[in-house]
């Protein structure tokens, strides 16, 4: 969903920039909190800070909105009964029920291969079950692809998958992805991307946020693999989002009232967050389902005040997001500066701190 009350027609161009290779982090810092934020809030110079700052450039009564969403261990390696090689990255798990025909164990799923099977072909997964395809998703079309694993498919990746590091991650993943491509907070599995913008906050960090007097509360999107998509077409207007699942709990819509109600600012960790708040926002009845919300310059924003978000990739429908967000032209300036200054990108990279552009209050 987009808007166009902007009088710009921007294009694809319009949000590419020149990266140096050796800004994309690989690694995450030695210290989760001890990463570098560069502060964009304010008209002018930007100011570089380190993240662990973060507790005193907030107020009393200011609420942060996490999402809670678990990186799932997605990535699995195979064969088929040929001998050829064979990668599944799972990116939802279905759950039955009376409403859909879906099976037991079944899951949708990209595949790698040199030469896709028969429908009804079956996977030799490394772990020793088996993968059956039953065809395309979600409809025959479909990029992506249904199967029915032999057993429970959360157990299954757990014990014989590997951590979805993103394409530009040029290293295996090992034990220390393990814990660091995950949030201290993580709760309900299903994302095959980290909510990255939340990986900088450690246990001490969110202490030092409770005794200044901030709030906490969380709502789920589960993140495919579809936010690293590359949007292909120069006219944005045809440019088709890929679909997330979110939640936003009752909880969550008391904490962000009772902000209001105090006059405090709904501070989003990280565009994930956005996007659930933004959708939930379109319909307030309906606090779960899918969304394919797609954020550009000119759209109106109706919950998020201020967002914490970590450096994304040129040409990203999260630039298109930041952009609306804090403004185009302040955006493109913030991201020559952090160039310039060598921050970190990407998703084990630096984070920034924006409020949104022409805050009502």
């Amino acid at each position: 969903m987009t808007s166009c009350s902007s009088s710009r027609v921007f294009s694809l161009s319009d949000f590419d920039f020149s990266l140096p290779p050796e800004l994309i982090a690989q690694h995450p810092a030695p210290v989760r909190s001890g990463s570098r934020l560069l502060d964009g809030r304010q008209a002018g110079a930007p100011v570089d800070r380190l993240f662990n700052a973060l507790p005193n450039l907030l107020q009393t009564g200011d609420l942060l909105v996490f999402n809670d969403t678990q990186v799932i261990k997605a990535r699995l390696f195979g064969e088929k009964t040929s001998g050829g090689k064979v990668e599944l990255l799972v990116e939802r798990v279905l759950v039955p029920s009376a409403s859909n025909e879906w099976g037991q164990h079944e899951v949708v799923a990209h595949m790698k291969v040199s030469k896709k099977p028969l429908v009804g072909g079956v996977l030799n997964m490394v772990g020793g079950f088996t993968a059956t395809l039953l065809g395309r998703w979600p409809d025959a079309q479909g990029a992506l692809f249904r199967f029915r694993f032999s057993a429970e498919p959360h157990a299954l990746m757990a014990a014989h998958g590997h951590v979805p590091l993103p394409p530009y991650i040029q290293h295996a993943d090992s034990s220390e992805d393990e814990t660091r491509y995950q949030t201290v907070f993580a709760k309900h599995p299903g994302a095959v991307a980290a909510p990255t913008a939340a990986l900088h906050f450690d246990d001490a960090l969110l202490q030092a946020l409770k005794d200044r007097g901030v709030t906490t509360a969380s709502v789920t999107l589960h993140v495919g693999a579809g936010t690293f998509q590359p949007v292909k077409t120069e006219n944005l207007s045809e440019h088709k989002m890929h679909s997330e699942w979110y939640q936003v709990p009752p909880d969550t819509v008391q904490a962000i009232e009772a902000c209001r109600a105090r006059g405090g600012r709904v501070v989003a960790v990280g565009t994930t967050t956005v996007r659930t708040l933004e959708s939930w926002a379109q319909d307030p009845e309906t606090r779960s389902g899918d969304t394919r919300i797609f954020i550009t310059p000119g759209f109106e924003f109706k919950v998020v005040d201020s967002l914490i978000t970590n450096f994304h990739l040129p040409k990203s429908t999260l630039m298109m997001l930041v952009s609306a967000f804090a403004g185009y032209e302040p955006i493109m300036a913030l991201y020559r500066h952090a160039v310039a200054e060598k921050y970190r990108f990407f998703s084990y990279g630096d984070a920034m701190f924006l409020n949104r552009a022409q805050l009502p209050r």
